[in-house]
């Protein structure tokens, strides 16, 4: 069947329903309870035998600022504008700025409505360097925040709101709540519903959709509109080859099995426009233990190339872009512990950085230039060349000394992407003149969101993306 179904070829719809929503992880559920809210029946289509999607797999921690309730009642100052000047900040031009206002003026209200589903929210704060915070507390520094060059448009201040007691489960707590809201409502939910093509009228309309139920195609009616939230495309190694070619041979696929790129595909068929879509999440867990930020990361030519307190999508980042994805941490015995997520090789060992150096096959001088070069400016809490803050300055002096691969071909760091459909904030499906297709929304991993680079990244952007633009889409495709 075409992914494009002409309205004229369908005599009578199978089922009807006002909102038609594919997809049923965070930004899917989101539309759905919006929709229901503001009055419109709604069917959620899901094709796995149930929610929960990527944002279920995560730790949840939504990533909002502004002075959230959480943040106010802990005494974190975070306005409006410094929430801004940090996401700006992160994402440069390679933004929607109208979006960007618009998830910054309502991410107080955001968190509000989180806490109004039921998920819990424990009034305790995390200053340590960790992922995720094992400690049972709700807030904690989840980006690049307390790092250059960010220090220098905004004052640091911790974002990551994450379900309290959840440790690295806080999606399964969210999505729980989210999930039984939207039964709650009335909406009707079909697992085990793949939706296979669209259907539109002669003016271009989309009016309806067909969908895979019990080994048969079904046709569904949707008199106000159809939301695709059906995830990303990184589980699709044809989509992934032809937008990601750097990045499809060494990564670890990071998602859940839908992320296909079916909704992106399905807007392509009706008109829409894709973006962003060569840019994706790249993870280099390189803490903890929080110890391992003192070391220095050096690309084969034995040089530095980032700050090394940075989070770890940035260190993925540039990581990318050095000769052949070699990428090396250099440290001493004083500060030297595997990482807890990554299996790494110790390619090199030496009581002096000279025989480090001669042992890993850099040349000669490199990395002996460049470690002393470091120390002497760390002894006087100082880095000229990447200003890593100077809680993380100490000079690497105590033998034996290690050079760690990070090399990314061994490592195979997590990624997922980070383009899709052009939408409007509210979710209408835009094509390539700009122009709305009418009757068609999206959100979530399907469109370009929020985050469009790792270089940016903090944790739980997505998720409050997802559930922030799923919750405009499905209003706005209620009120059509």
């Amino acid at each position: 069947m075409s992914d494009i179904v002409p309205l004229r070829d369908i005599p009578e719809f199978d089922l009807a329903t006002d909102v038609l929503v594919a997809g049923f992880g965070g930004a899917g559920a989101s539309a759905a309870l919006e929709a229901r809210r503001a009055g419109a029946e709604v069917m959620v289509l899901e094709s796995s035998s149930g929610g929960g999607g990527s944002t279920q797999m995560s730790a949840c921690e939504m990533y909002l600022g502004g002075g959230t309730a959480l943040q106010h009642d802990l005494g974190i100052e975070d306005s409006v504008d410094n929430f801004y000047r940090y996401l700006k900040a992160c994402f440069g031009d390679n933004c929607d700025e109208e979006r960007l206002k618009l998830f910054c003026e309502g991410a107080v209200e955001h968190f509000d409505w989180a806490e109004s589903l039921g998920v819990p929210y424990k009034r305790g704060f995390f200053s340590g360097r960790d992922v995720v915070a094992m400690t049972g507390d709700s807030l904690q520094y989840t980006g690049n925040e307390r790092a250059w060059p960010f220090t220098e448009t905004a004052a640091a201040a911790p974002r990551g709101h994450l379900p309290a007691d959840a440790d690295h489960s806080g999606g399964l707590v969210f999505m729980g709540h989210l999930m039984e809201r939207v039964r709650e409502s009335g909406a009707d939910i079909r697992c085990d519903a793949r939706l296979t093509a669209l259907v539109q009228d002669d003016q271009g309309r989309v009016v309806g959709a067909i969908a895979r139920i019990d080994n048969r195609d079904v046709s569904i009616a949707a008199t106000r509109g159809v939301v695709l939230c059906t995830g990303g495309f990184i589980m699709n190694e044809t989509m992934t080859r032809k937008y990601l070619p750097d990045l499809d041979s060494i990564a670890t696929r990071h998602g859940n099995p839908g992320d296909r790129g079916d909704g992106i595909r399905l807007g392509q068929a009706a008109g829409g426009n894709v973006i962003n879509m060569g840019e994706a999440f790249v993870g280099i867990a390189h803490y903890p233990p929080p110890q391992l930020t003192y070391g220095i990361f050096v690309n084969e030519q034995g040089q530095r190339f980032v700050n090394e307190d940075v989070y770890l999508a940035r260190l993925g980042h540039y990581a990318v872009q050095q000769t052949g994805g070699r990428v090396y941490m250099f440290i001493d015995n004083r500060h030297f512990e595997r990482p807890a997520y990554l299996e790494v090789d110790i390619v090199a060992v030496g009581e002096s950085v000279a025989e480090v150096e001669s042992e890993a096959g850099f040349p000669e001088g490199a990395l002996q230039h460049t470690v002393e070069f470091y120390n002497r400016h760390a002894a006087k809490g100082e880095d000229p060349l990447f200003h890593k803050a100077k809680d993380w300055l100490m000079p690497l002096d105590c033998a034996p000394f290690a050079l760690v691969s990070y090399a990314l071909d061994q490592i195979r760091p997590p990624v997922f992407t980070l383009g899709g459909l052009e939408v409007r904030p509210t979710g209408e499906v835009l094509r390539p003149d700009g122009s709305e297709i009418s009757g068609l929304y999206g959100a979530g991993r399907t469109v370009a969101g929020i985050p469009r680079t790792s270089a940016g990244y903090a944790s739980g952007m997505s998720v409050a993306d997802v559930t922030f633009f799923g919750r405009l889409a499905g209003r706005q495709a209620a009120a059509n």
